[in-house]
């Protein structure tokens, strides 16, 4: 059985001191082990705080981003190493946002997703198609592409070990959201691509919805047999709201 993961992605929201403040509420209800496995993705410069917070209690730690350099003059860049040194265990990579603004590439990211796995570190490689593209009716194009570059250069081990989020980027903070039966679509049809690309890694690879997913929404769309968890954005930026998907992943 796949562990359901809930992940709260805070983006650029929350300084130090309000960041700490909210691991704090979330830590008071879920820092004991469960069936789901919570993780909290603060900004770089909140990382080191956030761990102080829930070290020692179940929750896990992610940075939002890394470069696929160890090390280097990269000026406003992060590395997998860093990220490891300040407690997280995992790292989102190839976020829409990342994609969109700020020109990501599916070479880039797998690139970003082989020097996670060096750095023992999860990646959660976010992929997803635009409202045009789906309109388009190119969903499952644009999908496999990114999933098979991101995976391209990975063992089945280490495929295994990794975590897809699918986000259909027109449901990213639109309040729009893929139904239930949509999101089990596309999860199904990543998980079967993962079978023929990397035969024996699909049964334990986790694949996450995210989307505006919200306490409303959660529990219905992770019913899905493929939906493994949540990628959550703003309503994890609320403890109640982020707890109650939580709680919801459980039912």
């Amino acid at each position: 059985m796949r562990r359901k993961l809930i992940a709260g992605n805070w983006k650029m929201f929350k300084t130090a001191t309000e960041a700490v403040a909210l691991a704090r509420e979330i830590w008071a209800q879920a820092k004991e082990p469960g069936p789901v496995d919570v993780l909290l993705a603060p900004t770089f410069t909140s990382l080191h705080a956030v761990e102080d917070v829930t070290r020692g209690s179940a929750i896990l730690l992610a940075g939002q981003n890394m470069h696929h350099e160890k090390q280097g003059a990269f000026t406003g860049e992060i590395s997998g190493a860093m990220l490891k040194d300040a407690g997280c265990t995992h790292v989102i990579l190839g976020h829409s946002e990342r994609r969109q603004l700020f020109g990501e590439t599916d070479e880039g990211v797998a690139r970003k997703a082989k020097a996670a796995h060096e750095a023992e570190l999860v990646p959660i490689v976010c992929v997803g198609e635009t409202l045009a593209e789906r309109d388009g009716g190119t969903t499952e194009a644009v999908v496999e592409r990114q999933v098979k570059a991101a995976l391209a250069d990975l063992s089945i081990e280490q495929v295994t070990e990794t975590v897809i989020a699918y986000e259909p980027v027109w449901a990213i903070g639109t309040g729009r959201t893929a139904t239930a039966a949509q999101a089990q679509e596309v999860h199904a049809f990543i998980r079967a691509l993962v079978a023929k690309t990397h035969a024996g890694a699909e049964a334990a690879l986790r694949i996450l919805y995210g989307g505006s997913v919200k306490p409303e929404n959660a529990a219905e769309i992770m019913a899905g047999p493929d939906v493994d968890g949540a990628l959550v954005g703003g309503a994890s930026l609320v403890a109640d709201s982020f707890l109650k998907i939580v709680k919801g992943a459980i039912l």
